[in-house]
């Protein structure tokens, strides 16, 4: 294709916003570099919570329509970060957002109803081959998924994961589904990580302001959830704070999502925002690290 980056990332996650929140730094580093961004959501986030009291009605157990309000969004939001290339895995509406409940011990866990047509319950091979058909157009070198827990549970995200998994195997076999393009090797998988010392530390700060609501129930040497990663696990940092600015305008694209007043995703100039740098684990490939011990670009050694 002409006017290819030699360079390209893809991202799968699972419902508009999750791309921003963990990943709208990187993403706007890169494109910022002229290297190529390419974005897969695998749903439409129809049974999301709607934090605006002025459009609760388009939730999924009132009137319905929140998917349509997320395209807006999440079509604003890549706009903001410069990201051109964002697709529905499969198209749009083809997986239905599965829903959630919150298990006692804090994680999320599948809901008591779920979607007949719900990503949670599409076939693995299914709805892989419809990335791989994305791998191999695209032929990225770096892929970016959630953690086999899918950060902290929801069924989505796994599944995210599990399909992000297999269809990278499967884009590479030479002889799997011609059809579907010409194989290609992703050459390094990374997960999603959220920094403990990070978290910690913005802990501390936010609690010696004298603010108890943000991020409630998390201390700075208490038991943190399990999106919240050892800081030994972490293989990569991406820093991005002179990018920052652009992800939290990002993030309040989301209106129906995050609160304006959400003091959790207030920007670079709350004091303890801490979103311009962005983690990752090595799930797949061979390190780079620099000086410190830590990769500081996802294409390191590449």
């Amino acid at each position: 294709m002409p006017d290819t980056p030699d360079q390209r990332l893809l991202l799968v996650h699972a419902h508009p916003d999750d791309e921003t929140i963990n990943n709208g730094a990187t993403m706007a580093r890169y494109v910022a570099e002229g290297r190529g961004v390419t974005l897969v959501t695998c749903t439409a986030g129809e049974m999301g919570e709607v934090l605006v009291p002025e459009l609760e009605h388009l939730a999924y157990e009132r009137d319905g329509g929140l998917g349509d309000q997320r395209l807006e969004e999440i079509t604003e939001a890549m706009s903001i970060l410069g990201v051109t290339d964002h697709r529905f895995l499969g198209g749009f509406g083809r997986f239905h957002d599965s829903g959630m409940a919150w298990h006692p011990d804090g994680h999320a866990i599948a809901g008591e109803f779920v979607p007949d047509n719900a990503f949670w319950h599409a076939d693995l091979t299914v709805a892989s081959d419809e990335l791989v058909r994305v791998i191999r157009e695209v032929r990225p070198q770096v892929l970016v998924t959630y953690d086999q827990f899918g950060g902290y549970g929801h069924p989505d995200h796994i599944q995210a994961h599990r399909v992000a998994t297999y269809a990278a195997d499967l884009a590479a076999v030479p002889s799997y589904r011609l059809d579907l393009g010409e194989p290609w090797e992703i050459a390094k998988v990374y997960w999603t990580a959220m920094s403990e010392g990070r978290m910690r530390e913005a802990l501390r700060a936010i609690r010696e302001s004298g603010d108890t609501e943000t991020f409630a129930g998390m201390e700075p040497d208490g038991d943190l959830p399990p999106f919240v990663t050892p800081d030994d696990l972490i293989t990569t940092e991406v820093a991005a704070d002179d990018l920052v600015d652009l992800k939290m305008r990002a993030l309040k694209a989301y209106r129906t999502q995050i609160r304006s007043d959400d003091k959790a995703f207030g920007g670079g100039e709350s004091g303890h925002a801490f979103w311009g740098s962005e983690y990752y684990r090595l799930a797949r490939g061979t390190a780079a690290p620099g000086p410190d011990g830590r990769e500081t670009d996802l294409f390191a050694g590449l």
